[in-house]
């Protein structure tokens, strides 16, 4: 800084040296810095430039407000260990079923003052996105404003879950009925959004899951709805990954549905306002590595993509 260099060097050229200007350049950056103070800062006398009682006074101050200053400018690059944080990520609850036992102990270890708070999808969830109340939300989406980013951390496809002893699943039981056709003529159990939130720009398809039986039992939780399946001869469509989970806690069955789905593919949204803090781009590549255990951490912007030309 010029006024740093001028009230140490005592000397226009020798300051123009230090900081790599010419001897003009720094002239004129005197002049600009006595209009600034309103006060000549360094006068001549028959030693050289010598400094006015305000000089001297910036002399005393100035050290601290430019190592302020240069802490400001580095501190973006704090540490996962020293982040201090409260994360709230919008997303189904079936994808907190798989994420957060894969996350959680993570963050413990290597970021342990970062409390993740969840909530579900909702209209409420790109407003939040762009306010500060959401950092990230896990989902489908098929369009969004400007200033979003995207990336895509999950493809999965979807099962059906059945209790383990259902007479569907047993030869001695199915009567020669196709398994199809049985699956279809069950029972189904959906996961339903919130009574008070509607589907919005990012959205869980799940909820929005076409089933064959027109008048199915709708539960907002996933482990209820699992539970219900579990004790009658209902069925429940969700991801592969999530029903995999829960057929580990739960006497279930996964089996194929009764006819073919869409793949399930999730992604991750966060808003312009967080693409280039540090903390944030590690959490995304964190976050994207536990939904995607084969691969190992890495940056978290190596694969994000604008929307509708965020920049």
């Amino acid at each position: 800084m010029a006024l740093e260099a001028l009230l140490a060097e005592r000397n226009v050229t020798h300051a123009a040296d230090r900081v790599g200007l010419s001897q003009p350049a720094m002239s004129r950056a005197l002049g600009r810095l006595r209009g600034l103070f309103d006060d000549e800062l360094l006068v001549r006398s028959s030693a050289g430039l010598v400094p006015t009682v305000r000089s001297e006074q910036l002399a005393v101050e100035l050290p601290e407000a430019l190592n302020m200053l240069r802490n400001l400018l580095t501190s973006r690059e704090t540490a996962p260990g020293s982040w201090e944080a409260t994360v709230n990520i919008d997303l189904p609850d079936h994808q907190a079923l798989d994420l957060l036992p894969r996350l959680l102990p993570r963050l413990r270890d290597v970021a342990p003052g970062v409390t993740v708070v969840t909530a579900p999808l909702g209209t409420r969830t790109l407003r939040g996105l762009e306010s500060g109340a959401v950092d990230l939300a896990v989902g489908q989406l098929t369009t969004t404003p400007f200033g979003f980013y995207r990336r895509t951390i999950l493809t999965d496809q979807f099962v059906c879950l059945l209790r383990a002893d259902h007479p569907a699943l047993h030869p001695a039981l199915r009567g020669g009925t196709p398994e199809a056709e049985r699956l279809a003529g069950l029972r189904h159990v959906v996961i339903a959004p919130p009574a008070l939130e509607e589907p919005g720009l990012v959205y869980d398809a799940v909820a929005m899951l076409e089933v064959p039986d027109p008048s199915p039992v709708a539960v907002q939780n996933t482990m209820a709805a699992a539970m219900l399946v579990a004790e009658t001869d209902m069925v429940l469509t969700i991801p592969r990954r999530t029903a995999t989970r829960i057929a580990r806690m739960l006497p279930l069955a996964v089996t194929a549905p009764p006819a073919p789905l869409p793949a399930y593919e999730l992604s991750l949204v966060w808003h312009e306002r967080l693409h280039r803090d540090s903390n944030y781009a590690w959490l995304r590549g964190e976050l994207a590595a536990c939904l995607a255990p084969a691969a190992g951490p890495s940056a978290g912007n190596a694969d994000a993509r604008p929307l509708a030309g965020a920049a």
